[in-house]
């Protein structure tokens, strides 16, 4: 049988926190947890191994982790410097090893050629890299690697050992390897598809493996099912290119800004924020979409459908629009979303002037681009520009010029 490795898959180990210890050394073998702001309110978006011992891990409240783990060094998140050591990080792999797809602020997938593909080159390849990322960019950074005969178990393997673990998933390993995993283990089984399973029957990964291909067609309903069977089995899939869906900003408010008009001023920022990101990725959009989270009542959320436009004003308009619904309450945290995505190329030139806007924007752009960003801006913004600072979605890393 084709012993072949096709894929190597990479995931940084706690990647925030472990950025934070790499450049503090007093937080080295300590709980770590990586917050947005100092609020007991707001979440853990990281934890370092030591927190993650006492039951801390990304989502836990900051309240919380401090019931679970009383020594815990809380960290106030800096995004920028993430971003940087990304990049860096992604210099050191690439000086061994092709990257063909960033997937995330902290994984990356490399496809393996030629030699590369049997098993003690790749073994060798996956051992540079770490020692590279160690020598080239921390000495305390480390990271989890899964080499398989496809990208998909290449991922599941990178999770198989942490943290820094190096997992091999050969042709004939399978599936036997895979039983030991939960079922949400896999990429692309979340809380809906584990409950669609459990009605089948489906409780744990041996069960899922013997599934037949025409069982698993049923159960996802199309051909998702068949194609996740031989993803199971390592046959590899050439990745489709995928068109732009959304882009969104959210923020959770500090205790200062848990106002009505407060919320507002923090959306009008995450508005600026996404309509500047709109035209750098040289997109328009047709929806907007906000939604807002309170304290003392139900989330809110509602959208309206807009004429293509990617300029600040006519977004802000409908903001402004859509604000009118929101009902009273004390808000936690707001967040806007630009959706039904259009590239440039397919874009409709519009009969009633929005073009001008686009270009005022698109002008502004470039000032700031050139000067500092915000060094142009509108004049509502200027009581609130550093509200909404610039963080990182683990599937959606900003640009340096975000921050």
């Amino acid at each position: 049988m084709n012993q072949l490795l096709k894929w190597l898959f990479l995931d940084l180990n706690s990647y925030f926190a472990s950025v934070e210890q790499e450049l503090r050394p007093e937080l080295r073998g300590k709980p770590v947890g990586v917050v947005p702001m100092m609020a007991n309110t707001t979440c853990c978006i990281a934890a370092s191994y030591e927190a993650k011992a006492f039951g801390v891990k990304t989502g836990t409240m900051v309240a919380d982790a401090k019931k679970l783990c009383p020594n815990i060094q809380l960290v106030e998140a800096r995004h920028e410097l993430y971003v940087d050591y990304h990049h860096r990080i992604v210099d050191a792999v690439e000086s061994c090893i092709p990257i063909a797809a960033v997937v995330s602020i902290d994984e990356m997938a490399c496809q393996l050629t030629g030699s590369q593909q049997h098993i003690e080159k790749a073994v060798t390849i996956a051992k540079t890299i770490k020692q590279t990322i160690r020598e080239k960019v921390g000495s305390t950074l480390r990271c989890s690697i899964g080499l398989a005969p496809n990208r998909f178990l290449a991922k599941v393997g990178s999770d198989m050992q942490k943290p820094d673990g190096l997992i091999v998933i050969k042709s004939t390993d399978l599936p036997q390897i895979l039983y030991k995993l939960e079922v949400s283990d896999f990429p692309g089984i979340g809380r809906r598809m584990e409950v669609r399973l459990k009605k089948y029957g489906i409780k744990t990964s041996e069960q899922l493996l013997n599934l037949t291909k025409s069982q698993m067609r049923t159960i996802w309903g199309g051909v998702v099912g068949e194609r996740f069977w031989h993803l199971l089995r390592g046959d590899d899939f050439e990745d489709m290119e995928t068109q732009r869906r959304s882009v969104g900003h959210s923020h959770v408010l500090p205790p200062d800004l848990r106002t009505r008009e407060g919320a507002f001023s923090v959306a009008q920022k995450l508005v600026h924020k996404a309509a500047a990101r709109l035209r750098r990725m040289n997109y328009w959009t047709s929806c907007f979409s906000m939604f807002v989270k309170f304290m003392d009542r139900p989330s809110w959320d509602s959208h309206v459908k807009l004429v293509e436009c990617q300029d600040t004003l006519t977004l802000v308009e409908a903001l402004q629009f859509l604000w009118k619904k929101v009902p009273s309450g004390k808000p936690l945290a707001v967040g806007i979303v630009l959706s039904d995505l259009i590239p440039d190329s397919f874009h409709n030139f519009s009969l009633f002037g929005e073009e001008k806007r686009a270009r005022l924007a698109k002008a502004m752009d470039r000032l700031n681009k050139k000067f500092g960003t915000d060094v142009v801006y509108f004049g509502d913004l200027h009581l609130i520009k550093s509200a909404a600072p610039t963080r990182i979605a683990f599937t959606s890393i900003p640009d340096l010029e975000d921050f």
